[in-house]
């Protein structure tokens, strides 16, 4: 009988007492490692507050539009406005296809220039582009100078490019 009660009586409460030390011991820790967190929240507010500025910022520096096309129009407009401030005379404007990256895509568009013979100007024009508000770059340049004899006239082409948000596509067959 001693033992019936025993079996069925006090070893099952005394389980259920270890059970509930152990519970209580593992929300302690939970409790500890959220009041830690508390803690540090003016840290990780702070932390998550210059993180969004610098997105921000980064965000201004891409080509607006959320298609390429509208990307690149915008990139041609940039372009020729530099162009007329430097005083080159742009001959062409070809729009590239677009290079789709994981968070950006990459317009490119690719201009020929009429011979020009004020170097200082074709070298401006080139630090304009590089050093715009927007984030662009020259990536391909092919220069021909018009007469040998008398080198006083350039003339060529420019790929220049500029990253804009990424477009979503759509998987196929996932």
């Amino acid at each position: 009988m001693v033992i019936l009660i025993y079996a069925l009586g006090i070893l099952p409460l005394v389980e259920a007492k270890k059970k509930a030390e152990e519970k209580i011991a593992l929300n302690k820790k939970v409790l500890s490692k959220y009041g830690e967190y508390l803690s540090n929240r003016k840290t990780v507010e702070e932390e998550l507050d210059r993180t969004t500025k610098q997105h921000e910022e980064g965000q201004k520096r891409l080509l607006p539009g959320d298609k390429p096309q509208l990307g690149a129009a915008t990139l041609q407009e940039i372009v020729k406005r530099l162009s007329e401030k430097n005083g080159i005379a742009i001959r062409s404007f070809r729009i590239l296809e677009p290079k789709e990256g994981s968070p950006y895509t990459k317009v490119s568009i690719q201009i020929e220039f009429n011979p020009t013979t004020s170097m200082l100007s074709l070298g401006q024009f080139i630090y304009d582009i590089e050093h715009h508000e927007k984030e662009l770059l020259v990536s391909e340049m092919d220069f021909l100078v018009v007469n040998i004899r008398m080198p006083n006239q350039i003339q060529g082409s420019l790929v220049i490019s500029g990253l804009m948000k990424g477009t979503k596509t759509k998987e196929k067959g996932r």
